[in-house]
């Protein structure tokens, strides 16, 4: 896109409902008020998804888009579609992508995950990245935005559903890509093989070395066979109280990726 032409932040961004944060040094994320904040969840998830520099990926549930930009950014694929279903998500996911002068590199779709197919998409894709919502619906104490629990709840179709909308759109061998919570694991597992995708690699994430993990990030292969490494655990922080970043986290940011957490070698 010409950056001559490129619409201001002001024509952008709502002041009265949404916020701008810079979330690297060369991207930049509109975000509601009332909705979820860039975090550690969506960084993690790109760093973690290995790279198809030729090819194409497809984000399920992209909210404001933060992981198709950072994957964009870092030429992790030739393409991106970031797939939002709520318009309101919508919108600021395609300004995002103005923003940031991302237009040749990321196509943002406004669909249900649960209705996509490769016709839509111009084909099947190399790769899928989810943040898929967390909680079952009827679950846990419900969000005063509609927003928030829109993004944290199965309101708009549980992990099966996303798992099978990347079956479809997958490749065979192609790679699915998912962070979600370790007390859902079975679930997870579960979707993932009903529709054969087979769990490959792992990796929990825990806030400290004393906590139990908080996260978890798997990687599956659509058509392979059972197999799965477990990597050391990630964890985020050197000690409770502490901003301070662990050496393993530190990489991730230096890198972007979560290679080294699989070496044998620390």
């Amino acid at each position: 896109m010409d950056t001559a032409a490129r619409p201001g932040k002001d024509e952008l961004f709502d002041h009265e409902i949404e916020r701008i944060d810079r979330i690297n040094e060369n991207l930049t994320l509109i975000s509601r008020k009332d909705g979820l904040l860039f975090g550690t969840d969506s960084f993690f998830l790109a760093a973690f998804a290995r790279p198809f520099p030729c090819g194409k990926a497809v984000e399920l549930g992209a909210g404001y888009g933060a992981v198709s930009l950072l994957c964009a950014e870092k030429n992790k694929y030739a393409h991106i579609t970031a797939v939002e279903l709520r318009l309101s998500s919508y919108s600021v996911c395609k300004r995002n992508v103005l923003l940031n002068s991302l237009s040749d590199r990321v196509t943002v779709l406004n669909a249900d995950v649960r209705e996509l197919n490769p016709e839509i998409l111009s084909g099947q894709a190399d790769a899928i990245l989810t943040n898929p919502p967390y909680m079952p619906t009827g679950t846990g104490k419900y969000n005063l935005s509609d927003e928030m629990n829109a993004a944290r709840r199965e309101l708009n179709g549980g992990i099966l559903d996303f798992c099978s909308s990347a079956s479809k759109l997958l490749k065979y061998g192609g790679l699915f890509n998912v962070i979600f919570r370790p007390e859902r694991l079975c679930d997870l597992f579960s979707a993932m093989r009903n529709v054969k995708i087979e769990p490959k690699r792992v990796v929990f994430i825990h806030p400290f070395s004393d906590a139990p993990p908080s996260l978890v990030l798997v990687e599956g292969k659509s058509g392979a066979s059972p197999g799965t490494v477990i990597s050391r655990p990630l964890i985020i922080y050197e000690k409770r109280g502490s901003e301070r970043y662990t050496s393993d986290t530190e990489k991730i940011y230096e890198t972007f990726s979560t290679e080294h957490l699989f070496s044998r070698s620390n």
